[in-house]
């Protein structure tokens, strides 16, 4: 090389050097004035702001703004959120163990946890909360008791309760616990030999969870296997993979993350043997499964291990990392994006880019490419994981919605409860004909009011017809019209027996059995579940799906 040209190379790479260095300067010299001007700012609000300020609050409200510009992952814990960051990451949380819902100005008990310190105090679904600790906690919301209740394991917590049905309150004292969310709600043998798993999160040693809940499953005759991951809106990645592994050999890259730091780089690979590479599995999904959920599911559909039936995933293809701050803070910053075995990086939203209206932006399926499985179907990185069997489920009448949003379905168990001292086990119990009018006559007690879909457009069309200046003659066979609904509404509870039912056999099974029961009860009613045990038990579909060769 000559002289003149090694000299020229020298210069450009001092220069680059020198453009990267003064990059990074820069860029720190940017974060240091800014904070410094941030810091100056807080310092005068607390000096001189005509008002006493909360620096805690400002500097949460300030850091949540900031974040709120980024993705919704990206998240700042306060040394006090530290029993939310732990239920995030453990399924771990100090507390009573019980499910709560707002009904009017008081927060009720939905549903205690088996075992657990409500259900050991003898707190039952409908239970009103009247007091903590000696304070009313009435019109506080949901968010404010829950935070009330949550506490350090070992600690005493007063409540004043007002039972389902009575009218006087009583005086509990309830211990605290450690409280472990199960990763597995259920799992149980159906019939025909096939195995049912509920994965409901991916916390600490789901992977063994589901395991051991696999292994129980074929000492009593597992042929075929259902894995439900339905409303699982992820967790660990480890955990994860460890769950891909259980059903795909050693040696075979799970998931490859990308991010702007080449240390976030990384390729995670099955590492031991798999426990069991033959057996048929279907997957259930829907809208709410994502993040790990979508790793499990994308990757057996990517390895042609399984079939996929129900809705799109949520389409969450980022990974977050915990990082410790000063004070025992934290932050969950979104560190990459994860890319499953095919290839695909199923992220719905961009987050970096917004539209004209300053909306973040989803990915039209238009735009998705097309990927190959480890078999050779065609697969596609739409904004989620899109099923085999897209099992699409219809939603509930509006005669029901305004029943759940006013609790009578809910209120009705309880009172069954009250009136019938046992039922039947929980997959044998079905809602009788007399049962079923019991309800009817309980609803008509409770003045339901809601309006069907054709009321409020027969509303929109009287609207219109005064907007448009229409003569009178038009009101008659509206009003004509109006008064057909009215009568044809007066058929809904009828109308809609079918689904009414399904929700009353749930609910009221769940008063007895709880949670386990709540689940049996719903499994031989449940569409999703249904058309996946039709696949297993036809293979020819089955391995028809998997080849790509099943004609829809």
């Amino acid at each position: 090389m000559s002289r003149k040209k090694r000299n020229i190379l020298i210069i450009v790479f001092t220069l680059t050097i020198g453009a990267v260095f003064y990059g990074f300067v820069r860029n720190d010299f940017e974060i240091v004035k800014n904070i410094d001007i941030y810091a100056s700012i807080l310092k005068q609000l607390d000096e001189q702001y005509v008002d006493e300020i909360n620096v805690n609050d400002l500097l949460k409200t300030s850091v949540d703004a900031m974040l709120s510009n980024l993705d919704p992952y990206t998240v700042f814990y306060q040394e006090s959120d530290l029993e939310e960051f732990k239920l995030m990451t453990t399924g771990q949380y100090g507390g009573i163990g019980a499910l709560i819902q707002q009904d009017s100005d008081y927060v009720i008990i939905s549903e205690p946890y088996d075992g657990w310190p409500a259900f050991e105090a003898g707190l039952n679904p409908g239970d009103k909360i009247l007091e903590i600790e000696g304070k009313s906690v009435q019109n506080k919301t949901f968010s404010d008791v829950s935070a009330m209740l949550r506490g350090q394991p070992g600690t005493k917590l007063k409540m004043n309760i007002l039972p389902y049905g009575k009218t006087k309150s009583v005086n509990k004292e309830i211990v605290r616990k450690e409280i472990k969310l199960p990763n597995i709600s259920y799992s149980g043998l159906l019939d025909n030999h096939i195995g049912y798993i509920r994965l409901d999160q991916f916390t600490d040693n789901a992977g063994d969870d589901m395991k051991q809940a696999f292994q129980q499953l074929k000492t009593e005759g597992m042929q075929k296997l259902i894995i439900d991951l339905r409303g699982n809106g992820g967790g660990l990645l480890n955990e994860a993979i460890n769950i891909v592994n259980l059903f795909v050999d050693k040696g075979n890259i799970v998931v490859k993350t990308q991010g702007k730091n080449s240390s976030k780089n990384q390729i995670f690979p099955t590492l031991s043997p798999a426990l069991d590479t033959k057996i048929p599995i279907v997957v259930l999904v829907d809208r709410t499964s994502a993040s790990a959920s979508e790793i499990v599911a994308g990757s057996l559909q990517d390895f042609d291990r399984a079939v996929l039936v129900g809705q799109r995933t949520y389409g969450k293809g980022l990974v977050q990392n915990i990082v410790p701050l000063a004070y025992n803070t934290r932050m969950k910053v979104t560190v990459s994006k994860y890319y499953i075995p095919s290839g695909r990086c199923i992220q719905a939203v961009d987050y970096a880019n917004k539209d004209e209206n300053g909306q973040n932006k989803r990915k039209a399926d238009s735009l998705a490419t097309a990927f190959k499985t480890k078999g050779g179907r065609i697969v596609y990185d739409y904004g989620g994981v899109e099923p085999d069997i897209n099992n699409q489920v219809d939603s509930y009448s509006t005669v029901l919605l305004a029943m759940m949003e006013k609790h009578i379905v809910f209120n009705f168990a309880n009172e069954f409860k009250l009136k019938h001292a046992t039922i039947p086990d929980a997959k044998e119990f079905t809602i009788t004909d007399e049962i079923y009018n019991d309800f009817v006559q309980y609803v008509k007690t409770k003045n339901l009011e809601y309006k069907t879909f054709t009321e409020k457009q027969l509303e929109q069309l009287k609207r219109s017809v005064k907007d448009d200046k229409f003569s009178d003659n038009i009101n008659a066979p509206i009003a004509q019209l109006e008064q057909v609904v009215a009568k044809e509404k007066e058929n809904d509870l009828f109308r809609y027996k079918k689904e009414i039912s399904e929700l009353l056999q749930v609910e009221i099974a769940s008063r007895y059995y709880h949670q386990k029961g709540g689940i049996e009860a719903s499994l031989s009613i449940d569409p999703d579940v249904n058309k996946a045990k039709e696949i297993l038990l036809n293979n020819d579909v089955y391995t028809s799906i998997l080849k790509g060769t099943y004609k829809k």
